[in-house]
């Protein structure tokens, strides 16, 4: 006890500059077994730091402290002393142990849920992810672990914040892989279906050697939010996904696939008694609600194909030609699709006449002008990220090895002609 008393004397002295904060780092690297030896009883020491102040040294007595089981009455102090770290703690200190930070936030999600109560952690882990980041542009551990609590308590609109921003900087590929589900899950709760197939998208195209069950998941998400969005699903991976997800991703998903053919026919009835006949399978992956919003989405395809052919329509005829039940729910569905944006047409109350019109948009209004330009801007910012990524990896030594290992020995068409008889 008298080592870590000690040890706690070096952290209240240690906190104040820069250069001081390093040789702490080291005497706490040093410390790090008897701390971890001494974990059921360095509780009080933390009484005798501040959070805000010896941000370094209380991470590694926090850290030791919680490495244990945990019991859900300790779960409900450790929730309020971890939150109160994350929320004071001074970001450049704890930058310095990232690891041992990011274990000590994966165990405060893990306390919340112990607790039932997901929405308590959301707060905090966004701030502990602003902490850790070198930059917005930056993929932590901690961004999957804080889409999941948003997931839990519902609370969506928290996660589209960080869905947002463009990353460029990931640490592992595992956080990617997460990250873009549970960003699909969200933005699928949000009804977001077009963010919603970027972020799958970038699930199931993303390099892999082995195919994994998130993989898997968000290929299954994938096709019914392509059927939702789009009216169809993609009948190949792009040539970019790897080649294991390609050979294996429809194999693992032919429920789906299935689904997808029989919505192509456009009848239905049809897709309707597949889904009934599935719907165990689908209800066990949790998709069944998904599955039904395609099926829900084939009226307004069916609608939108009309479009295509008529210039006015009855509703009875649009019921009849549909399938739907009458011309009340024909009209419920026209309307929330003119609200939606998905077709622009007028009803006659008087006749029941829809008459379908063009899309008004001319694409010279300023707020058209200023999003293009947006657009634009966006593109041009990627662009030079891509440029600079492709100059670090030619250079990269690992890169240059492997690349000189797959190329032949020798490329004779970089050569001369050589005669093959030559005089000495």
């Amino acid at each position: 006890m008298n080592s870590v008393e000690g040890l706690v004397n070096q952290i209240q002295g240690l906190s104040t500059t820069a250069s001081d904060v390093l040789s702490l780092q080291n005497l706490l690297k040093q410390a790090d077994d008897s701390l971890h030896a001494e974990s059921t009883r360095l509780l009080p020491f933390l009484d005798q730091l501040d959070p805000s102040k010896h941000s370094l040294g209380y991470l590694y007595f926090l850290e030791a402290c919680t490495a244990g089981p945990v019991t859900k009455e300790q779960a409900g102090s450790y929730v309020l002393m971890i939150a109160r770290f994350i929320t004071s703690c001074i970001a450049e200190q704890i930058r310095l142990a990232p690891d041992k930070f990011i274990t000590v936030c994966k165990r405060f999600k893990d306390q919340v849920l112990l607790l039932e109560e997901p929405l308590r952690g959301v707060a905090p882990m966004l701030t502990a992810i602003r902490k850790l980041q070198s930059s917005s542009e930056h993929l932590t551990a901690l961004h999957p672990e804080f889409l999941l609590l948003c997931l839990l308590s519902r609370c969506y609109k928290a996660g589209l914040s960080i869905l947002e921003e463009d990353v460029f900087e990931v640490d592992q590929p595992r956080d990617l892989f997460l990250f873009c589900y549970y960003g699909g899950m969200i933005s699928i709760g949000k009804k977001w279906f077009r963010k919603a197939l970027e972020l799958l998208h970038n699930v199931v195209t993303a390099p892999m050697s082995t195919v994994n069950a998130i993989a898997v998941e968000a290929f299954k998400k994938y096709i019914l939010v392509s059927l939702i969005h789009h009216g169809q699903s993609p009948t190949n991976l792009p040539k970019y996904a790897s080649s294991v997800a390609q050979r294996n991703l429809k194999n693992l998903c032919q429920p789906y696939i299935e689904l997808a053919n029989s919505y192509s026919n456009g009848k239905i009835a049809d897709i309707e008694t597949y889904v009934e006949a599935n719907k165990d399978k689908f209800e066990s992956d949790n998709n069944l609600g998904l599955v039904k919003q395609a099926v829900s989405s084939m009226y307004k395809r069916n609608i939108q194909r009309l479009t295509q052919t008529y210039l006015t329509l009855s509703l009875q005829d649009i019921a009849n030609r549909v399938q739907l039940n009458s011309p009340k729910e024909a009209e419920m569905h026209v309307l929330q699709m003119i609200k939606d944006g998905e077709i622009y047409a007028t009803i006659n109350q008087k006749d029941g006449m829809v008459r379908f019109l063009e899309d008004p948009e001319q694409y010279k209004t300023c707020e058209m002008i200023e999003h293009i330009d947006s657009s634009i801007q966006r593109l041009m910012t990627l662009s030079k990220k891509l440029n600079g990524v492709d100059e670090l990896m030619s250079c990269d030594p690992l890169y240059l090895l492997k690349a000189g290992r797959e190329r032949q020995r020798f490329d004779f068409d970089d050569f001369d002609n050589v005669p093959q008889r030559f005089n000495i």
